[in-house]
């Protein structure tokens, strides 16, 4: 039987007894109805698993003690990099889940001309908190136990600024090249998907002139959510990892 696996923020080792966040703690127990004597898997983010068990149940508090530590061995070779324009409500909650399922290594939220969401300070800090949730809980139900960061949204000015040497793809419908066709070099890989109504020219030309290489994913047009996952899972195929 599968072992439910729970996040935790706190440092994590083996023959240590931790006292689980009140929300993990409701969720062992008024959810899944366990109790003491149970075995649960704990992570925190480190890439190693945690084999527990349940010490103690009070109410809502739970305590945990932990019998060892192991890697699920289940990360990418991969380090992708989605570079996400921000799409409205659930569709943003389902790339960062589905990337997440992939293998996502990074996952860097993107302002374009075409965004239609507003962040100001606290909208921003609010909505990071619960994208970092959405990463997590798919971490808990995927098995993998290194969570990838969800970054601070940038303008597509300033990520250009600060981007990186390794292979960055943008995803084009009407680009001559098709990802399925690319040959993968190197293990870090950027992918940049556009909002809704796309990138415009300007945006798509000032990209290529950066090194910034135009791949489509074939002959119809995908809406964001579904592109970034999507061609995370072709680049994942021609690595091996599936």
């Amino acid at each position: 039987m599968r072992l439910s696996r729970i996040f935790t923020a706190q440092p994590l080792r083996a023959e240590q007894s931790v006292e689980l966040e009140a929300p993990a703690g409701h969720y062992l127990t008024r959810v899944l109805r366990m109790s003491e004597g149970d075995d649960i898997i704990l992570f925190n983010g480190d890439g190693a698993d945690y084999p527990a068990v349940i010490a103690e149940v009070r109410s809502q508090r739970v305590v945990a003690r932990i019998t060892g530590n192991l890697s699920p061995g289940n990360e990418s070779p991969l380090r992708i990099s989605l570079v996400q324009a921000i799409c409205r409500g659930e569709r943003m909650d389902y790339v960062l889940q589905k990337a997440t399922e992939l293998g996502v290594y990074r996952i860097q939220p993107l302002i374009t001309q075409r965004v239609e969401v507003r962040l100001d300070g606290a909208r921003q800090e609010k909505r990071m908190q619960h994208w970092q949730g959405v990463v997590t809980s798919a971490c808990e139900q995927s098995g993998r136990a290194f969570v990838p960061a969800v970054e601070p949204p940038l303008s597509l000015t300033d990520w250009m600024t600060g981007a990186d040497r390794s292979l960055s793809l943008v995803l084009d419908p009407l680009a001559d090249n098709r990802l399925s066709g690319l040959s993968v070099k190197g293990d870090s890989i950027s992918v940049l998907v556009g909002p809704e109504g796309g990138f415009t020219d300007e945006e798509l030309n000032a990209l290529r002139s950066k090194g910034l290489l135009s791949v489509s994913l074939g002959p119809r047009v995908l809406r964001t959510e579904t592109a970034g996952p999507a061609a995370i899972a072709v680049l994942q195929a021609k690595s091996g990892d599936f």
